[in-house]
């Protein structure tokens, strides 16, 4: 059914059809309410191309992930395009995957210069991003998922640094003072935030902190593999990772080392995944919910693209799992 068909079934105009559906325009309550009225008892839906020509809207939002992401970064990212992608199907919105690396972001500039999406969804933000500085010079709407330097741009992300606070202080309080950290790149705004809660629990318990325990920047295994034995010199009592692909580095090296976790050193993750579910001992985490996530980004970008009032900044957040592998 079309347009023209409903205005000649009621005997008016095409504008005035298509006025009652868009609710602008004069047009008559009357008039207005026998037009819903007859599309909705025949079902009629507006053809999406014909609907996007005539707001200039393409109902297409696009969720940009990292194309450098490691293989345990793989469920988050998809749980988050799931949430997206359900959350977008209610909003009428189809959603178009793009990648870009930290230095090449040419994909995502030519999905925003062919105005093939009305928004942007960036699935992981950096220090000095250029994808972030692109996209509001192009002035097209989009949402970060992770905090941005940039306080001005909408962002959403769960509460990294209270909950690594909240862990980091959990074993502090149990009397572990040789308490190590090793994480990744420092240029992602989660390991800083990540790194800042570590920081904070220590201030707070009014406990020093000893640098020499700290590694980050630690990207690849050999680098991992070298930490974890540097820490079994220093006698460290227990090593906190930045996430689950550094732990799972981490768990293997201590093994290959005839390290027993928890008796000979303690571990825990500041990130959780599927990785290091059915790791015994269990591991003691922090726990996101990226669906969640995903579909409180692809909200928030919809209310940007409609204009409607929203929130800048939104933590979400994040649940504290006590395991094996931190009990005395």
């Amino acid at each position: 059914m079309t347009i023209d068909d409903i205005a000649r079934e009621l005997n008016i105009s095409k504008t005035t059809v298509s006025r009652a559906i868009s609710g602008k325009g004069r047009i008559g309550t009357k008039t207005r309410e026998k037009v819903l009225k007859y599309i909705n008892e025949n079902n009629y839906r507006p053809n999406a191309l014909a609907k996007g020509l005539a707001q200039s809207r393409t109902f297409n939002i696009g969720f940009v992930m990292p194309e450098d992401y490691n293989l345990t970064e793989l469920s988050f990212f998809q749980n988050c395009m799931w949430g997206i992608s359900s959350k977008a199907s209610e909003l009428d919105y189809d959603v178009i995957i793009s990648m870009v690396t930290e230095n090449n972001i040419s994909r995502l500039e030519r999905l925003v210069d062919n105005q093939k999406v009305d928004g942007i969804i960036l699935g992981r933000t950096l220090e000095n991003d250029p994808a972030v500085e692109y996209l509001k010079n192009a002035g097209i709407p989009f949402v970060a998922i992770g905090a941005a330097e940039d306080k001005s741009v909408p962002q959403i992300d769960n509460d990294h640094l209270a909950g690594s606070s909240e862990l980091t202080s959990l074993l502090l309080k149990e009397g572990i003072r040789k308490l190590a950290l090793i994480g990744g790149s420092m240029r992602h705004i989660v390991n800083q935030n990540r790194l800042k809660g570590y920081e904070d629990a220590f201030k707070k318990n009014k406990i020093a902190i000893d640098d020499s325990v700290i590694y980050t920047d630690t990207c690849s295994k050999i680098r991992i593999e070298e930490a974890v034995r540097d820490l079994l010199l220093k006698k460290a009592e227990c090593i906190l990772c930045m996430d689950d692909a550094i732990c799972i580095h981490v768990l293997n090296t201590l093994e290959n080392e005839a390290v027993r976790v928890p008796r000979d050193i303690k571990v825990a993750s500041f990130y959780n995944s599927r990785m290091l579910e059915n790791h015994q001992p269990a591991i003691t985490s922090l726990q996101f919910d990226a669906m969640e996530l995903g579909a409180a980004s692809c909200r928030l970008l919809a209310d940007c693209i409609e204009k409607r009032e929203a929130a800048n900044q939104t933590l979400l957040g994040y649940q504290l799992v006590i395991n094996e592998s931190t009990k005395i």
